[in-house]
């Protein structure tokens, strides 16, 4: 039920979705004798609309999570096992299964070649299966054998996880892979914004792991200056919503170790 419910409602509740719905509602509103209250409604979401679109909401709100985890300092030594979660590989039915396509989080899959190259002796697990809703995709991680063969990466050095549809399963089933000994060290890599959930779903699976973040979409430090383009706004303040309220409920689920995970002191 957690899985449907967070691939339905989830898209209802994205704050673009939301104010056309409302702004809608608002004009259906002023044809009946709560006019008054439709124009009010009506008026304030596109007023919201605008302001998502054109401030730099959504780019603020991901920038506090990017910023959340600095990046890895690998003077502290090498690793003894790398956990890499997808999210990276786009399933385009139809489309050659030899040459895979990657999203906006490629960075994630490209880690994979350049830790394997300096870490020869680390585990490296690729975490993802089908996060489909009609769950009729192919696994992500049956996707990642070809992309492994163009970095020179020997398939047999990834261990692919395939049954995860979320940052939850990730960490539980990639533990029973892992099964990490008392004193390893190991690294979960993802993207910069998706770090704070990863790190605090690992942390409630019991499995301690170090931040490895990539795919930086915001400047450090983040900037107020306004989006140049309305659909650029929409797009990066849903995308914040998203990450933002994933963050909400797998805290009120028990799912993550704290509202905001970040660094431990």
């Amino acid at each position: 039920m957690f899985f449907v419910l967070s691939k339905t409602v989830a898209f209802l509740l994205m704050p673009s979705n939301l104010l056309v719905l409302l702004c809608a509602a608002g004009l259906v509103l002023m044809a009946t004798r709560w006019r008054r209250a439709g124009r009010w409604l009506a008026g304030m979401s596109v007023v919201l609309l605008l302001a998502i679109g054109y401030l730099p909401v959504g780019r603020l709100l991901v920038n506090v999570l990017e910023d959340r985890f600095p990046r890895w300092d690998a003077s502290r030594g090498a690793p003894d096992g790398i956990v890499v979660l997808g999210g990276a590989i786009r399933d385009i039915p139809g489309r050659p299964a030899d040459e895979p396509t990657l999203s906006g989080e490629g960075a994630r899959v490209m880690a994979i070649g350049r830790l394997a190259r300096a870490y020869p002796d680390a585990r490296i697990i690729f975490s993802s299966g089908d996060a489909s809703l009609r769950a009729n995709r192919r696994p992500e991680a049956d996707q990642l054998p070809p992309l492994l063969d163009a970095m020179g990466v020997p398939r047999e050095r990834v261990t692919l996880e395939r049954r995860s549809r979320n940052t939850h399963e990730n960490a539980i089933f990639s533990k029973e892979l892992a099964q990490p000994k008392p004193g390893e060290r190991w690294l979960v890599v993802t993207s910069a914004f998706h770090m704070p959930r990863a790190i605090g779903c690992f942390r409630r699976a019991g499995f301690d792991v170090e931040a490895y973040p990539v795919s930086w979409r915001t400047a450090d430090g983040g900037t107020v200056r306004p989006q140049g383009v309305f659909s650029s706004g929409l797009s990066a303040t849903d995308f914040a919503a998203h990450e933002w309220s994933g963050l909400v409920v797998y805290w009120l689920t028990g799912r993550t170790d704290a509202l905001l995970p970040g660094p431990r002191t």
